[in-house]
């Protein structure tokens, strides 16, 4: 497995010396974005598609700093009810897929996006429960009317490009947990799949490793963003944990995002490499530094000197005391 880096949180070098940086500390691979809510600082989109020059530029940088590309990365909404801000999207993820063919990288990293409850509202509507009955039906409307035909298009559109679509299961977005992963990859394709980002499943209770399993069993994942949560007990016990207080107001909130180890430790970091290797999952995982507790460069010095202590570099051999 390679440890990767998702690289907003070094926005603020230039591509030449984030890569410097990062294969200083033993990084393998980055996770740059092309578009949406993770910007392009480092990859834009628009300047590297079709252009040989500028394609060969980056593959030089990539060979001096021994690194791979394991996603380009676009997340927005392009269901979104608003027909500019979802046309902007789908033109971000398609050319996405596109120039992910052209630099020979297998994946682009992105959400399901997350429609209105109706044709006639404006505003995206995250539905999580069923009663009143208008609530399921406004939920069907978005995954039989909105969500599947748009992702059986663009499902066709990576196959045509050779580019898998990884999923992050995203809370305000229609899909935010495994088993909508798995209806949308069954009503559409198998270019369909979870970039799979536990951060986002421990607040809602859900068991990663049983996660990885279930998904990974279906070769429904591909990508993995390596990214902690800590819950708080003191405040989750009374105010539950879908949490509106601001990220910025740290000793209010239900839960955090941490830094890999800073919400569950090294051991669990452990079991969920293990569980990746025993479902066939051999790619990178992509460090995401959200931790306001920490600044960008610690956090992720610290995670990826966790991540060299669990990964598996080498494959198993053959099982000789059986």
């Amino acid at each position: 497995m390679d440890i990767g880096v998702h690289t907003p949180p070094l926005y603020g070098q230039s591509l030449d010396d984030a890569m410097a940086y990062l294969h200083g500390i033993g990084v393998d691979a980055i996770e740059p974005g092309v578009g949406g809510h993770p910007g392009d600082t480092h990859l834009p989109r628009e300047e590297y598609l079709d252009d040989d020059e500028a394609q060969n530029h980056l593959f030089d940088l990539l060979d001096e700093y021994e690194m791979r590309i394991s996603a380009l990365a676009t997340h927005n909404n392009p269901l979104h009810p608003d027909d500019e801000t979802a046309e902007q999207a789908d033109v971000e993820l398609r050319e996405a897929i596109e120039l992910a063919d052209q630099l020979d990288v297998n994946t682009v990293t992105c959400f399901s996006g997350l429609p209105a409850g109706s044709p006639n509202d404006e505003t995206p509507n995250w539905i999580t429960a069923p009663w009143p009955g208008e609530h399921a039906e406004a939920h069907e409307y978005q995954w039989e009317e909105v969500a599947i035909p748009y992702w059986s298009d663009v499902a066709d559109h990576a196959a045509d490009h050779g580019v898998d679509v990884a999923i992050e299961m995203h809370p305000n977005m229609l899909v935010y947990e495994p088993s909508g992963m798995l209806r949308l990859r069954e009503e559409t394709s198998e270019r369909i799949g979870a970039n799979f980002d536990p951060s986002h499943l421990y607040w809602q209770g859900i068991d990663v490793t049983d996660a990885i399993r279930l998904l990974g069993e279906r070769d429904a994942i591909h990508h993995f963003h390596a990214k902690d949560t800590k819950v708080y007990e003191a405040q989750a016990r009374t105010k539950g944990v879908l949490d509106t207080t601001p990220y910025d107001e740290e000793a209010d909130r239900s839960w955090l995002f941490r830094s890999v180890g800073y919400g569950h430790g090294e051991g669990h970091w452990k079991d969920i490499v293990s569980t990746l290797r025993m479902v066939g999952y051999d790619g990178a995982l992509s460090i995401e530094h959200e931790d306001s507790l920490t600044s960008s460069n610690e956090g992720l010095e610290k995670a990826v000197a966790m991540l060299q202590r669990a990964v598996f570099r080498e494959q198993p051999g053959e099982v000789h005391w059986a």
